[in-house]
């Protein structure tokens, strides 16, 4: 087994130092920092801009691949650079991961589980009432923009706040005024996290539940299952043992990548929430032509989905007895 997951490993670190370098490439041929400078009033002069991007590495005036070496050089001290403008990349991903962390763990757990639960449900009621509400709604949702769900679930939420002349919910920003009794930053938190939360658990819950669905209905035509039944095992007995196991092993997959990846995967709703998450600078980057942000980002990016591959070996490998690993 650890033989296996190393072997794994050394192939999947190989894949992110050729993408990050990649990256690096891409974005210090194509992006353009001294730009930043050119609309700035009063002028900057220009001896005053170079020496500010050569002392960031960004100057196009200094050879790519001894811009490129520099940049490596660094990472493997753990410095990722900065930005045109003098900001540490390696403290916003720092200060943004965590925000990320606490924006997406709940909502993306708890609409994975909801998700897995409802699509197992409405698989053993094929074609009844229940299962095909379940698929419209799915439906309904997954056509949805999460920008679109976003702005709705906000003002929903003014119109309850309106309603009951309270301010119950919070959704501008990861914090707001903390009252002063005991734990009131706590609640202050909770508030601010609750709307966005339920909109990645309904988002979660709708695609990860049409997965689920068809994947157990795979596993409940299986001729094993028929076999169990036949033997005279009780229908919840052979759903739970035999069909719900087997479903979940391509399950484990989807949700090992999902969950290492979600801090990149909600940019929409730390837009929509103004949450200064992963996701949001990654787009800051863009616009800003901050090349090493950038690439700090993929890197970050790469990480997780390596992280992702390696918990869906594992997973696998837990959830199928037929998987030996050399």
């Amino acid at each position: 087994m650890l033989r296996y997951i190393g072997k794994r490993l050394l192939n999947y670190l190989v894949l992110l130092y050729v993408a990050v370098s990649l990256t690096y490439l891409l974005a210090a041929t194509q992006l353009n920092p001294r730009a930043l400078f050119a609309l700035r009033q009063p002028p900057v002069p220009a001896d005053i801009v170079e020496a500010q991007l050569l002392q960031y590495n960004l100057s196009d005036h200094v050879p790519l691949f001894e811009r490129y070496w520099i940049w490596l050089s660094g990472v493997f001290r753990g410095d990722w650079g900065y930005s045109p403008l003098g900001v540490s990349v390696a403290e916003q991903i720092g200060n943004r991961m965590w925000v990320s962390l606490r924006l997406l763990l709940v909502g993306t757990l708890a609409g994975i589980l909801i998700g897995v639960a409802v699509g197992a449900w409405s698989a053993t009621r094929q074609y009844r009432l229940s299962d095909r509400t379940i698929t419209v709604v799915s439906l309904l949702i997954i056509s949805t923009p999460a920008f679109v769900i976003g702005h709705v679930a906000q003002m929903l939420a003014i119109g309850v706040n309106n309603a009951t002349g309270t301010r119950f919910f919070e959704f501008i920003g990861e914090t707001g005024e903390v009252g002063s009794y005991p734990l009131a930053w706590l609640v202050d938190r909770g508030q601010h996290l609750l709307l966005p939360t339920l909109v990645l658990i309904i988002l979660g819950a709708a695609s990860m539940s049409r997965i689920q669905r068809n994947l157990m209905l795979d596993s409940l035509g299986a001729d094993y299952v028929r076999t169990a039944r036949a033997k005279g095992l009780p229908q919840g007995k052979a759903v739970m043992k035999h069909a719900l196991r087997t479903a979940l092993i391509p399950t484990g997959t989807y949700v090992a990548f999902s969950v290492a990846t979600m801090f990149v995967g909600a940019t929409f709703t730390e837009r929509i929430f103004s949450f200064p998450g992963i996701g949001q600078y990654g787009v800051d980057t863009i616009t800003n032509r901050d090349i090493n942000g950038i690439v700090a980002v993929t890197a970050f990016a790469g990480v997780c989905v390596l992280i992702g591959a390696i918990l869906s070996d594992i997973m696998v490998a837990i959830l199928d007895p037929r998987v030996r690993l050399a």
